[in-house]
């Protein structure tokens, strides 16, 4: 059990070096779309506290589920 944990200095600059990128990308993606939504001027009071609670609740699901579903009803 404790030789799954046994990594190289490698191998954790590596998965380091590869996750942390795409963490910091899901990040960005997730504030941002939780932005969006709070000024979404296409969505209700009430629809906006839903999707923000989906958003804060449901992390990087949540903000894909925005994304694809809530985003498009934004006005200019």
């Amino acid at each position: 059990m404790l030789a799954l944990f046994n990594l190289g200095g490698g191998e954790i600059l590596l998965i380091l070096g590869l996750l942390g990128p795409l963490a910091l990308l899901s990040l960005v993606f997730w504030i941002w779309m939780l932005v969006h939504a709070i000024q979404n001027r296409g969505l209700t009071d009430t629809e906006k506290i839903v999707w923000v609670l989906v958003i804060a609740l449901l992390h990087f699901l949540g903000a894909l589920i925005y994304f694809f579903v809530g985003r498009p009803k934004a006005t200019a």
